[in-house]
């Protein structure tokens, strides 16, 4: 009997989590609307003034870039290696690029400061020393922006050979 109630209870929550609205991560509703006309500086941020308000997915900056990961192949540990990855920004906004980082210090990523205008170009430098590091390597770095999605992952990839072999 108490199985047969477990169940039922089971049934009900899965009918009454299923919606055909789409949410966020924060269970929100997201619609696409058009931002309002503005010329400050706070507007390319695009965050609602209020959880009700649902959010703006249309005029938004964007970031595409020519690849997303880059495979350095072998290198000797101790060597850096470096790359630019290169971007635009095909959105109806400025692109403002507030943080990149990863996942250790032994990546280190380079990154505009001042705001990437529509149809504008743009580029990540990215170092890796390989000091200590050995076998294969996927370090991803964390690009942080005004987007929707707000983050892309950029990874750099490769061998590292010590000098045992």
């Amino acid at each position: 009997m108490m199985r047969a109630y477990v169940f039922i209870g089971l049934l009900l929550t899965l009918a009454l989590a299923c919606t055909d609205e789409a949410t966020s991560n924060s269970g929100r509703s997201v619609k696409e609307t058009p931002a309002k006309e503005g010329g400050r500086i706070a507007d390319i941020i695009r965050n609602p003034v209020t959880a009700n308000e649902p959010l703006d997915t249309i005029n938004v900056a964007k970031m595409v870039f020519s690849e997303t990961s880059h495979q350095f192949g072998k290198v000797k540990a101790g060597e850096t290696v470096k790359h630019t990855f290169k971007f635009t920004n095909p959105g109806k906004i400025p692109l403002l690029i507030t943080n990149a980082k990863s996942t250790c210090g032994c990546t280190v990523p380079e990154w505009p400061d001042e705001p990437i205008e529509p149809g504008g170009t743009g580029e990540i430098q990215v170092k890796f020393n390989t000091k200590n590091r050995k076998d294969y390597q996927s370090k991803p770095v964390t690009i942080t922006a005004n987007t929707y999605p707000s983050q892309t992952i950029l990874y750099m990839k490769g061998h590292v050979i010590s000098d045992k072999e």
